[in-house]
């Protein structure tokens, strides 16, 4: 008469035959997925390292920022004095589609932004690079409030945090779909080159500037707009 197994192994054996049909189903592409986004961002700011950027125009980054505490700060040109130049940073690599994450704090009335497909002309970097408008959504001057992609695509909302206190700013750019979002809420979606964009463009400044917001493919920016904005935890990942 053949033996049958303790309730005690069975259990086991009901165990183990779960597990692993748990793990067949985890399929590769999901662990392959995982992977893919733990390894895909690349550390544009690290809180010490500035191998990632330069001055426009220029091969490296010059007296008009600084690294301190983990962040990276751009100097107004009060503290700079006669040596004030407005020195942009751009990426050191040009981007198309990607996604974007940074923290942003601002000093009272501050104003600044990040710019997008950024070419190099003979033009300040926002002739060609459309951009997210960074400010004291407080006591800034510009009407383009925070999170705004500037003259172009407002939001009815208001996420920023006062001025001193650090901010999220998320950003996606692809052919399909464009998101800009600030401290998790969505403030804008749009397609960049649709019949909308174009028909905006067209009734802001930027309808008589040659080349505004064309190219697919550019360096990202942070803008030195004379005030004191810092910035840290920038990284990208290509999409």
């Amino acid at each position: 008469m053949p033996r049958h197994p303790r309730p005690s192994v069975l259990l086991h054996l009901l165990f183990a035959s779960t597990l692993l049909g748990s793990l067949q189903l985890c399929s590769p592409s999901l662990a392959q997925e995982t992977a893919t986004d733990s390894t895909s961002w690349i550390t544009l700011f690290d809180g010490n390292s500035l191998d990632a950027w330069r001055e426009y125009q220029h091969d490296d980054v010059t007296t008009g920022w600084r690294v301190a505490d983990g962040a990276l700060t751009c100097i107004s040109s009060e503290e700079q004095g006669d040596k004030a130049r407005n020195e942009n940073l751009i990426t050191r690599e040009k981007f198309d589609a990607f996604e974007l994450e940074l923290d942003f704090k601002v000093t009272p009335a501050a104003n600044s932004g990040v710019m997008f497909h950024v070419l190099e002309t003979d033009k300040p970097p926002y002739f060609t690079g459309p951009e997210i408008q960074i400010q004291d959504h407080v006591g800034g001057h510009d009407p383009q409030k925070c999170g705004w992609l500037y003259q172009l695509y407002p939001a009815e909302t208001d996420a920023a945090k006062p001025a001193g206190q650090w901010n999220h700013l998320r950003v996606m750019i692809t052919p399909e779909k464009c998101q800009i979002e600030l401290n998790g809420v969505l403030y804008s979606e749009f397609v960049k080159g649709s019949d909308d964009w174009n028909a905006r463009v067209a009734k802001s400044k930027f309808g008589k500037w040659k080349g505004f917001g064309e190219a697919t493919n550019g360096h990202i920016c942070l803008q030195d707009h004379s005030d004191e904005v810092s910035y840290r935890n920038i990284r990208v990942r290509r999409l």
